[in-house]
């Protein structure tokens, strides 16, 4: 059972139990979360709808998607309430109405960009690619930038970021696999903020990595333990889940970790534990500040927190 209350100083929040209201026999497997201009929010999830959406007050809205998706990784959703919803191991990515309505693909289904891509995904825990490919294999998640163009992760059968024009156009990619500065092992999510500047979560390296949008390093932040997700919100806080070790990774799970809020500088404003016994693997913000998680716990994925502090 998750903890009611989380956090510390100005980031405290209170649990809301029993918030999502799914139809009987409903499951959510591993989610991904967004909300939209009127804060219903979309759970991209691996179950067997993949697209739920819930309004604020979650109750059942609605659901789609289903046999389109090969899994769920990641999702944004841009100010035109479009959705971006990586397409995991059909390597690519949707782009749809909240209606459900496909309105680009980026990629192309079921090809990966590496054409020795064998779908060992956790194969890739445990050893990085041996390569950087050109987009997709098994692409992780999504971020759009004021101009509308979109970034993309490409985690776990590469190692690249990729930036495409509004349109859909490929226009740059960097990262290669590796421990070094710009290499990336599992670039698990990204966020693209106001500023311009590309916050990419490199999982296996515990660390979080800052470029320009050409793909210029700025700097590194370590001090996280597996950051899996990554989202910024209105007052330039940045929220990192964090603590999503798997059971091959050489490095444990710090017991103290589910979520990192820090400062643009970098500085370390909160950090608290994993509330209900799995690591936090996504998080998105609404606009009344309440904080949503999916954690790694099989029955118990989503969790809404209402901002107290």
């Amino acid at each position: 059972m998750a903890v009611a209350e989380v956090g510390d100083g100005d980031f405290r929040y209170t649990l809301v139990p029993d918030w999502a209201q799914l139809p009987d026999g409903w499951v959510l497997g591993q989610t991904s979360i967004a909300t939209d201009s009127s804060d219903r929010v979309y759970l991209f999830n691996r179950g067997e709808h993949p697209v739920i959406v819930l309004n604020r007050d979650g109750q059942f809205c609605g659901a789609w998607g289903e046999g389109f998706f090969g899994s769920a990784h990641g999702l944004f959703i841009d100010d035109d309430d479009a959705l971006y919803l990586p397409n995991f191991h059909r390597h690519a990515i949707c782009k749809f109405s909240t209606d459900g309505t496909l309105l680009m693909t980026l990629g192309t289904l079921d090809v990966a960009g590496d054409p020795d891509w064998d779908g060992d995904v956790l194969a890739r825990i445990a050893r990085p690619v041996a390569r950087a490919n050109p987009p997709f294999a098994c692409p992780t998640d999504v971020a759009i930038d004021r101009e509308g163009r979109i970034f993309c992760s490409d985690g776990y059968g590469n190692a690249r970021v990729h930036r495409f024009s509004k349109d859909g156009i490929l226009e740059t990619s960097w990262g290669e696999p590796g421990t070094g500065p710009g290499q990336f092992h599992i670039v698990h999510g990204i966020w693209v903020h106001t500023d311009g500047r590309v916050f990419v979560a490199d999982r296996e390296n515990n660390r979080v990595q800052i470029f320009t949008s050409d793909g210029e390093l700025i700097e590194i932040w370590d001090g996280f333990d597996h950051p899996c997700d990554i989202f910024i919100d209105d007052n330039e806080f940045i929220f990192v889940a964090e603590g999503a070790a798997s059971s091959v990774s050489p490095i444990q799970p710090d017991p103290a970790s589910f979520m990192q809020v820090r400062n643009l500088a970098g500085d370390v404003l909160s950090r608290w534990s994993n509330p209900g016994g799995g690591g936090g693997h996504s998080v998105w913000i609404d606009s009344q500040g309440s904080l949503y998680v999916n954690q790694n716990k099989e029955g118990e994925r989503l969790l809404k927190y209402e901002r107290t502090g």
